[in-house]
Protein backbone atom coordinates (compact mmCIF):
# COMPACT_ATOMS: atom_id res chain seq x y z
CA UNK A 1 0.00 0.00 0.00
CA UNK A 2 1.54 3.21 -1.03
CA UNK A 3 1.45 6.41 1.51
CA UNK A 4 -0.80 8.19 -0.80
CA UNK A 5 -2.94 5.31 -1.66
CA UNK A 6 -3.86 5.16 2.02
CA UNK A 7 -7.85 5.26 2.83
CA UNK A 8 -8.93 6.02 6.27
CA UNK A 9 -12.82 5.03 7.65
CA UNK A 10 -14.48 7.58 9.09
CA UNK A 11 -14.06 6.32 13.18
CA UNK A 12 -9.76 6.24 11.84
CA UNK A 13 -10.84 10.27 10.85
CA UNK A 14 -11.86 10.43 14.43
CA UNK A 15 -9.09 9.07 15.65
CA UNK A 16 -6.69 11.14 13.57
CA UNK A 17 -8.55 14.15 14.66
CA UNK A 18 -8.33 13.49 18.11
CA UNK A 19 -4.52 12.77 17.80
CA UNK A 20 -3.99 15.73 16.51
CA UNK A 21 -5.40 18.04 18.88
CA UNK A 22 -3.76 16.05 21.59
CA UNK A 23 -0.43 16.78 20.51
CA UNK A 24 -1.44 20.21 19.22
CA UNK A 25 -2.23 21.04 22.99
CA UNK A 26 0.68 19.14 24.20
CA UNK A 27 3.07 21.01 22.37
CA UNK A 28 1.79 24.53 23.11
CA UNK A 29 1.39 24.28 26.36
CA UNK A 30 5.00 23.69 26.28
CA UNK A 31 5.59 26.46 23.98
CA UNK A 32 3.44 28.57 26.86
CA UNK A 33 5.79 27.07 29.60
CA UNK A 34 8.96 28.05 27.74
CA UNK A 35 7.63 31.63 26.81
CA UNK A 36 6.66 32.64 30.27
CA UNK A 37 10.23 31.31 31.65
CA UNK A 38 11.76 33.33 28.97
CA UNK A 39 9.77 36.71 28.60
CA UNK A 40 10.37 36.67 32.31
CA UNK A 41 14.30 37.43 32.15
CA UNK A 42 13.87 39.90 29.45
CA UNK A 43 16.05 43.14 30.36
CA UNK A 44 17.71 43.66 26.89
CA UNK A 45 15.97 44.18 23.83
CA UNK A 46 18.38 42.23 21.58
CA UNK A 47 16.93 39.23 23.89
CA UNK A 48 13.32 40.75 22.89
CA UNK A 49 14.21 40.05 19.38
CA UNK A 50 15.51 36.82 19.93
CA UNK A 51 12.35 35.88 21.62
CA UNK A 52 10.33 37.48 18.52
CA UNK A 53 12.57 35.26 16.10
CA UNK A 54 12.33 31.91 17.93
CA UNK A 55 8.66 32.48 18.31
CA UNK A 56 8.22 33.37 14.55
CA UNK A 57 10.58 30.00 13.97
CA UNK A 58 8.24 28.21 15.99
CA UNK A 59 4.65 29.29 14.62
CA UNK A 60 6.12 28.64 10.91
CA UNK A 61 6.91 25.24 12.04
CA UNK A 62 3.44 24.59 14.31
CA UNK A 63 1.58 25.66 11.66
CA UNK A 64 2.91 23.56 9.07
CA UNK A 65 3.27 20.32 11.39
CA UNK A 66 -0.67 20.67 12.15
CA UNK A 67 -2.05 21.42 8.83
CA UNK A 68 -4.44 18.52 8.20
CA UNK A 69 -4.60 16.70 5.55
CA UNK A 70 -5.16 12.64 5.00
CA UNK A 71 -2.30 12.63 2.37
CA UNK A 72 -0.10 13.13 5.11
CA UNK A 73 -1.27 11.68 8.58
CA UNK A 74 1.42 8.74 8.40
CA UNK A 75 4.04 10.80 8.22
CA UNK A 76 2.78 13.59 10.57
CA UNK A 77 2.11 11.20 13.21
CA UNK A 78 5.78 9.19 12.68
CA UNK A 79 6.96 13.03 13.49
CA UNK A 80 4.51 13.57 16.90
CA UNK A 81 5.90 10.36 18.20
CA UNK A 82 9.37 10.72 17.60
CA UNK A 83 9.04 14.58 19.00
CA UNK A 84 7.11 13.15 21.73
CA UNK A 85 4.27 15.03 21.24
CA UNK A 86 2.01 12.06 20.63
CA UNK A 87 1.94 8.24 21.87
CA UNK A 88 1.50 5.19 19.80
CA UNK A 89 -1.71 4.25 22.34
CA UNK A 90 -2.98 7.54 21.45
CA UNK A 91 -3.46 5.70 17.79
CA UNK A 92 -5.67 2.66 19.13
CA UNK A 93 -8.21 2.05 16.75
CA UNK A 94 -5.97 2.77 13.50
CA UNK A 95 -5.68 0.04 10.98
CA UNK A 96 -2.69 -2.13 12.45
CA UNK A 97 -0.60 -1.99 8.67
CA UNK A 98 -0.93 1.74 9.11
CA UNK A 99 0.37 1.52 13.00
CA UNK A 100 3.13 -0.03 11.69
CA UNK A 101 3.88 2.65 8.83
CA UNK A 102 3.88 5.04 11.57
CA UNK A 103 6.22 3.27 14.25
CA UNK A 104 8.47 2.37 11.66
CA UNK A 105 8.77 5.90 10.33
CA UNK A 106 8.96 7.30 14.07
CA UNK A 107 11.68 5.29 14.78
CA UNK A 108 14.26 6.91 11.66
Amino acid sequence: MQVSEIQWSKAEETIIKKAFEIAYQREISALLKEVREVSGSIIELEQLWRLHDFLSARRHDIDGKYHYELSTVIFVFARLIKEGWLNRDELKGLNSEKLSKISALSRM
